[in-house]
């Protein structure tokens, strides 16, 4: 499986118990739509390897215990720690309104209401304490931050996404 074609669905964290038992962190709001998966890909480098689930259960919050098949010592696990879980796209649950994926949106036409047409979003910085669409009007790069407040509509069907930023925001960049 390539990564491409796949999400990022958390890391295993840490141990829970001494016969392989993991802890992956989960990021996702609803926790509960991955508490009974049958296999996950763990990333070891560039390659996604599949390994299948024994047993799951929800464990504080957005977190999963899981057994995997083939993983039942502490130095099994230990090869597993810190390592990424990813699941096929096909498996990413479909969402409504103005509600979207960060690689959803890349390619995507930026309108502010007021300013007119912004630019593409090229990339989302989501390393910032507030994620950023990261633009590109003709070159030059622009950040909008994605806050509720901004975002008026998502349009899937034509590739735009309609924001209102404060004034001025946008001709600093200008």
């Amino acid at each position: 499986m390539r990564k491409e074609d796949c999400f990022y669905l958390g890391k295993i964290v840490t141990k829970y118990s001494f016969k392989g038992e993991v802890v992956i962190k989960l990021d996702t709001d609803e926790p509960e739509l991955y508490k009974e998966m049958e296999s996950v890909y763990v990333e070891f480098g560039a390659n996604l390897v599949p390994f299948f689930i024994e047993k799951s259960s929800l464990h504080k919050g957005n977190q999963l215990r899981v057994q995997f098949e083939d993983v039942y010592s502490d130095e099994a696990a230990d090869s597993i720690l810190k390592c990424g879980i990813y699941l096929p796209m096909e498996l990413l649950p479909k969402l409504e309104g103005n509600k979207f994926y960060f690689h959803e949106v890349i390619g995507f036409t930026v309108v502010d209401v007021n300013f007119g047409k912004v630019g593409t979003i090229v990339h989302i910085n989501d390393k910032a304490a507030q994620p950023l669409f990261e633009i590109d009007s003709d070159g030059t790069e622009i950040f909008i931050p994605m806050i509720d407040d901004f975002i008026k509509k998502v349009d899937k069907e034509n590739n735009t996404i309609q924001v209102e930023t404060p004034e001025g925001l946008i001709a600093l960049y200008l």
